[in-house]
């Protein structure tokens, strides 16, 4: 289980979950973290939305898989894998929330500073709800996992001669438990239990005056 290569390679999955399918990227490295173990050469990460703190992780590193939602303007579930010099424009022509101004501002930083990794790939899915606070990944967009999952795996075989290892014991996991993808998802209050649209302590019903107006 080695690299003919020797190429440290970067598997990132970036997106914030508590956005429904936003998390889709964090939710892909999750589960190919979970499924497989690599060797030392590859490292898989949940980049959420943390930016340029990432450009470390890229300047240790010789190539870059990200997973991530794209509005690529296309169907809802839609796959599209985008390579090289056109991801930074993929990911900054129509943006969904500010990981993804964040994540290309990564990559032309990164690459002003002459490391920016090479080969790149982008492997995304064209989400189907975002504006659900709280919310999981939307079944569509779960089902979208696996087939991510294969063309990472399709591209470690084919360009790092790199196949990995079936995991046998359960991964310590990339993210707090709370947050990962089955207590998460499962442990969602109800929509008559938790509020759905904001912090119900500075909700009023219509027409009454808040605390500032009676001033």
């Amino acid at each position: 289980m080695s690299s003919s290569k020797g190429q440290r390679i970067l598997i990132l999955g970036i997106g914030n979950v508590l956005w429904a399918d936003e998390g889709f990227g964090v939710r892909c490295a999750e589960t190919l973290d979970a499924r497989y173990v690599f060797p030392d050469t590859v490292t898989v990460m949940d980049g959420g939305t943390q930016g340029l703190y990432l450009l470390p992780y890229l300047e240790d590193h010789d190539a870059l898989i990200v997973f991530d939602a794209v509005d690529y303007g296309l169907e809802p579930g839609t796959m599209k894998v985008v390579r090289g010099d056109d991801v930074p424009a993929f990911m900054g022509a129509k943006k969904m929330s500010l990981h993804q101004t964040g994540f290309q501002d990564v990559l032309a930083t990164a690459t002003l500073m002459g490391y920016c990794p090479d080969p790149l790939l982008l492997i995304g899915v064209q989400p189907v709800e975002l504006e659900d606070y709280g919310g999981g990944l939307r079944e569509l967009t779960a089902s979208r996992v696996d087939t991510a999952l294969q063309i990472a795996l399709d591209e470690l075989r084919r360009v790092f001669g790199i196949t990995p290892e079936i995991r046998m014991e359960a991964s310590p996991g990339l993210t707090h438990r709370s947050i990962a993808r089955v207590d998460y998802e499962t442990g969602r209050p109800s929509a008559e239990e938790a509020c759905r649209i904001g912090d119900p302590r500075f909700l009023a019903p219509a027409g009454a005056r808040t605390s500032t107006g009676d001033r």
